[in-house]
């Protein structure tokens, strides 16, 4: 059994960029990782959502995350993204995992096939024991279909491997639950708009897109509420981050955002893949116009004394 593993600061789920043909851009996703290491964000999570796992096969995931563990080597940890519609693929991905050295697995309930909260918990058990990682879940009902309730959290809680939770349900009664009924599973901020309320309740770690493109801005917020407890500068920071928060989480476009948002920081990301297309023209205007005010604030708040 391993040791507790402790999730701390921030964990960014990280974009994958394709060539115009389709394929993985490796020179590209080493500049992203780069960068990203450079910026001091904690973690990678390699094959999440936000990645385009959906899009890819089980064998370009894990040349993706073999990928992204040589070039991170341990200067950060190392999250491998599970996340599948059929168990052996998750198996597959976190074996993988473990033969790569990841540092820990991300486990989220199948899509689609709404499973019960035994079966998902005996899906995420079965993913875990092949690997013996230390696993965070991940709640996401939207895309899921079912949450990991109260029954799946008792069963899976069992295991010290289960360490941590990204909630995303985007339910704050889910983050006062997780917070007084389950404090030996780390709780992490997976709903950006919350990231505040998910610190006050004692998150010490936030898996957030954004940071792919404003690494130094999200670990501010993260520094100022859950390193300083000064949720005064917290709330301003907060402020000033919501309306890109808007701009992601409307109209579905949030990987598209967030491959912009790199790209117009001068990493191209390239293409999506399909079934998923890129923004349009005045969807990258309005977003630029965000970053640029959110960066320029954010700024002045972090120059005060």
């Amino acid at each position: 059994m391993n040791p507790i593993f402790r999730f701390e600061g921030i964990y960014t789920p990280v974009v994958t960029p394709f060539n115009h043909n389709g394929g993985v851009n490796f020179d590209a996703l080493r500049a992203v990782i780069e960068k990203l290491i450079e910026a001091g964000v904690n973690g990678l999570i390699s094959g999440g959502s936000t990645g385009e796992n959906y899009a890819q096969s089980v064998a370009e995931r894990v040349e993706i995350a073999q990928f992204t563990r040589e070039i991170s080597q341990d200067r950060v940890s190392m999250v491998m993204g599970t996340g599948a519609m059929m168990t052996p693929d998750s198996i597959a991905l976190a074996t993988a995992g473990a033969k790569m050295g990841a540092d820990a697995l991300l486990i989220a309930t199948p899509p689609y096939s709404v499973p019960t909260e035994r079966e998902n918990a005996l899906n995420a058990m079965a993913i875990e024991s092949a690997a013996d990682l230390p696993a965070m879940l991940y709640n996401y009902p939207g895309r899921m279909g079912v949450h990991m309730g109260e029954e799946f959290l008792d069963r899976v809680g069992r295991s010290r491997n289960f360490c941590a939770i990204k909630e995303s349900s985007g339910d704050i009664n889910r983050v006062h639950l997780l917070a007084r009924d389950y404090p030996h599973i780390q709780m992490s901020c997976g709903m950006d708009d919350q990231a505040l309320e998910f610190f006050a309740w004692g998150a010490r770690s936030w898996v957030c897109g954004g940071s792919n493109f404003l690494p130094a801005e999200h670990i501010a917020l993260y520094q100022a509420c859950a390193v300083e407890g000064n949720f005064d500068k917290g709330r301003r920071i907060m402020s000033a981050m919501m309306p890109l928060m808007r701009v992601l989480e409307q109209g579905g476009k949030f990987i598209q955002c967030i491959k912009h948002g790199v790209t117009f920081n001068g990493l191209d990301t390239g293409p999506m893949r399909p079934p998923l297309k890129g923004l349009n023209k005045d969807d990258k205007r309005s977003l630029e116009q965000v970053i640029r005010v959110l960066k320029t604030t954010i700024a002045e708040i972090q120059a005060e004394k």
